[in-house]
């Protein structure tokens, strides 16, 4: 989404746009996103200030209020472009757009598309522009001189080369495999952060890793997993235990639409209480459930269960990078000529929990802003030197997910946080070939940002629950700050290092 977004908007602004996709035309996170898009509705229900108050609420005091505002306010602008594009929400009997509610928000205003296909709906009208697309190439480093941005070296099936090019958005998702169990794509491994970072940008907040409450769970699933949209619980759906007991009941006044972070808490206290390894969802009660959530229903019946007559075995797993890229509302990095928009990028928006829908909200928004900044850039003419591959830290894909999931999950400790420190600092430096090598030493990189952040947090705040630390700290309410010099992770705030 926000790729496609800032690459159309670039367009139309007269830039000549590439994109460089290391897989194929399905290979996104987008499609995969049930929810909606949480934009502002009916100014009698609904109001700006309410969306921010329930952001900055979830992000536990470490959303930038200046940066919320500023994105909420462009969210219906945003989605009247994606509209006019042919984009199709739902409508109920009245005519007007559907809205539901999710976790941490105070009122109904997530719009949908086919139920629960908002992100593939989103990813077909953007689609339909249909600019130049390098499929089956991965990004190796953005190349930068003085002045910024000088060019990509890609990796593609006719071998290394370079694209020219005074700007480059990073619009390369999340972060999901680094762990185990995900409901991330594949793709997703963290090679926006990677690029970022050998370029000289900084990233922040990577130690808040939103673990989505409601996965479907199978015994021995491994990888990408299935989504039990939060917008079933919005719908009246609720979460109980093997012995039927309501399992946030007491957590928080929101009950089962606590942000997810709560929610993600509650159960996995509860799994170890019973020593389970999953509750469930109970949906029996939602009437025309097959019609409203029509994805998750093929999910659950693809595993062997009927949503409408059976309770849906659910669990946590890893989900979105509250965290990333560091940038402005507009998708600049602090290196010129570098842009980062979605997931990768950290605005501002999400602090140390992401709202529910609001992911989809801010790739449209920065997407656009980031299109039309690039044109900043355009009478820069460039040409990329230093093109070299570098040698990088790359430990095995296996061992680094073994690490994370059972260390730096939705529940760490300082012990924990240092063993997986020690164990990707021994990883040899190797040259990477190819698109796995290349996944794997930009998952090292970001594995050792992130426990690097997660270590010296010590608090619990938001997405990162520190069982030896249990408490929030007031002198912890600032974001961490990571950058790579002379090959060795920085922690800017405060001044703590630790060599890759």
């Amino acid at each position: 989404m926000a790729g496609l977004t800032a690459a159309r908007t670039a367009s139309l602004r007269g830039l000549t746009v590439l994109t460089v996709s290391k897989g194929g035309a399905t290979d996104t996170a987008t499609q995969y996103a049930q929810g909606g898009i949480a934009v502002v509705g009916d100014a009698v229900t609904d109001s700006v200030d309410s969306h921010v108050a329930d952001t900055c609420e979830a992000g536990v005091g470490l959303c930038d209020e200046n940066a919320v505002r500023s994105i909420v306010a462009g969210g219906r602008d945003a989605v009247a472009a994606l509209t006019d594009l042919g984009a199709v929400f739902d409508r109920g009997r009245d005519g007007a757009v559907s809205r539901t509610r999710e976790g941490g928000h105070s009122t109904r205003r997530i719009i949908h598309a086919g139920g629960d296909a908002t992100g593939a709906e989103v990813q077909r009208a953007l689609g339909a522009a249909g600019l130049p697309v390098l499929f089956d190439s991965s990004a190796v480093r953005v190349l930068t001189d003085a002045r910024g941005v000088t060019g990509v070296l890609v990796d593609s099936p006719r071998g290394l080369g370079v694209i020219h090019t005074p700007a480059v958005l990073l619009a390369t998702g999340g972060l999901g495999q680094l762990y185990a169990c995900s409901t991330n794509p594949p793709g997703a491994t963290a090679d926006g952060i990677a690029l970022a970072l050998d370029a000289g940008a900084a990233v922040a907040d990577l130690e808040f890793v939103q673990f989505h409450p409601t996965v479907l769970f199978t015994p021995g699933g491994l990888g990408r997993r299935p989504l039990i949209s939060e917008a079933v619980r919005g719908e009246g759906a609720i979460l109980v235990d093997a012995n039927g007991d309501s399992v946030t009941a007491g957590v928080h006044p929101r009950g089962d639409l606590a942000p997810r972070d709560v929610v993600s808490r509650a159960i996995a206290s509860r799994l170890r209480e019973l020593g389970h390894d999953h509750v469930y969802l109970d949906a029996r009660r939602l009437p025309g459930f097959a019609q409203r959530f029509p994805t998750v229903t093929a999910s659950c019946l693809e595993a062997g269960i009927d949503p409408r007559e059976q309770l849906i075995p659910v669990t946590p797993a890893a989900h979105y990078s509250c965290g990333g890229v560091v940038t402005d509302v507009d998708g600049r990095t602090s290196v010129p000529g570098l842009y980062a928009a979605g997931e990768v990028a950290r605005t501002g928006l999400h602090g140390a929990n992401r709202l529910a829908s609001n992911s989809l909200l801010e790739g449209l928004v920065v997407g656009e802003r980031a299109g039309a900044a690039a044109v900043e850039r355009a009478d820069l003419r460039v040409e990329a030197a230093d093109a070299e591959r570098r040698a990088l830290p790359s430990a095995p894909r296996e061992l680094v997910q073994q690490l994370m999931t059972g260390n730096a999950s939705v529940v760490r400790d300082g012990a924990g946080l240092e063993a997986v420190a020690a164990a990707l600092a021994a990883a040899p430096r190797t040259v990477p070939e190819g698109q796995t090598a290349l996944e794997d030493a930009a998952l090292t990189l970001t594995a050792a940002a992130l426990v690097l952040a997660a270590g010296a947090r010590t608090e619990s705040r938001g997405c990162h629950t520190r069982s030896d630390y249990p408490e929030t700290s007031g002198e912890w309410r600032r974001s961490t700050h990571v950058r790579l010099r002379d090959g060795e992770l920085e922690l800017l705030q405060p001044q703590l290092t630790g060599v890759l």
